[in-house]
């Protein structure tokens, strides 16, 4: 039969390049925030609503305040970078199979995520290349939810052979990703409020050493800014728990999974935990709740993969005398 796809049919195939797409887009926006922040400059639109670049501003407040900016912001990367990874991990594995659970996680994780561009509604800040990124982005991955949506959106069909086939080791696996998903949506609803109202918390103001009066008074638009990044990666948090929400329920025990968890652990608390050591923001009890999900996802990541491995073992030992084969 003849090929009579039009070019746009071809460019669009099932969705799972716009996924990829979106996720790649994702990961590089992750990446540019952290370098970004590494070189210790604000971004053009930032110093331009503020007044006044990264150097003038240390001087009319201190090197706290320019290392409570920028950790916001490696932060909120780093829930970018997670994200990508996971979304680029959806569309290479369980999208091929048009597997409903994975739709339905980019549904609502990808709905989280793109609302969470109006929480600058907040304190009134609207970062330009935010904008352009999110009016880029949304028809991407909504066009590419369509493209990709499956026969069937029932999430009924509970895969037993998938949970259970790695044992005890791979059920308490699931059951405390689970559990630190919970935590990071509870915690990202947290962080999106506070950084729409209040913005600070008490160790935040400690560590800065300025009071939100002498913020204002350095520039307007001061606190507005820090509130973007800050209600920002409150909306990132939620968009990865809900993610792993869906992957801990659904997904297929399989060597890429426990790799794609491993990889957005790393990004999302790498990020998040490290750059507190690096501005030496090391208060106790803001840092605690961070290790404490950090340590239930090690662990879950743990046994993870010594379910995998027990699955592959397993599957090695059944296999018939002489059959060729890779796991």
């Amino acid at each position: 039969m003849r090929d009579e796809r039009s070019l746009l049919q071809a460019v669009l195939g099932n969705g799972q390049f716009l996924i990829a797409l979106t996720g790649v887009s994702l990961a590089l926006s992750g990446g540019f925030a952290i370098l970004q922040s590494v070189s210790g400059q604000l971004l053009p639109q930032d110093s331009h609503a503020i007044g006044m670049d990264s150097a003038a501003l240390m001087q009319a407040g201190n090197r706290h305040l320019l290392g409570f900016m920028f950790h916001d912001r490696v932060a909120y990367g780093g829930t970018l970078l997670a994200i990508g990874a996971g979304y680029l991990w959806l569309a290479a594995f369980p999208m091929q199979a048009r597997a409903a659970w994975a739709w339905w996680s980019l549904l609502v994780s990808g709905a989280i995520g793109f609302l969470a561009f109006l929480t600058y509604l907040g304190q009134g800040y609207l970062d330009t290349w935010h904008g352009v990124a999110t009016l880029f982005l949304l028809p991407v991955f909504v066009t590419g939810l369509w493209r990709s949506r499956p026969g069937n959106f029932s999430l009924h069909q509970v895969q037993k052979e998938n949970s259970d086939s790695g044992g005890r080791f791979a059920w308490w696996g699931r059951i405390l990703l689970a559990m630190c998903a919970v935590g990071l949506i509870l915690a990202g609803i947290t962080i999106a409020i506070f950084g729409m109202t209040r913005v600070f918390v008490p160790s935040d103001l400690k560590f800065i050493k300025l009071d939100p009066g002498t913020l204002r008074r350095i520039s307007p638009s001061l606190i507005p800014v820090i509130s973007h990044d800050r209600a920002g990666f409150g909306g990132g948090l939620c968009s990865i728990g809900c993610l792993l929400l869906f992957m801990a329920r659904w997904a297929e025990l399989n060597r890429s999974l426990v790799e794609i968890v491993a990889v957005m652990g790393c990004a999302g608390f790498g990020a998040a935990i490290s750059v507190h050591f690096a501005v030496g923001y090391l208060d106790f009890f803001h840092l605690f709740p961070g290790f404490v999900g950090l340590t239930i996802f090690l662990v879950a990541e743990g046994l993870l993969w010594a379910g995998w491995w027990k699955q592959t073992r397993t599957v090695t030992e059944q296999r018939p005398a002489g059959s060729v084969g890779a796991l």
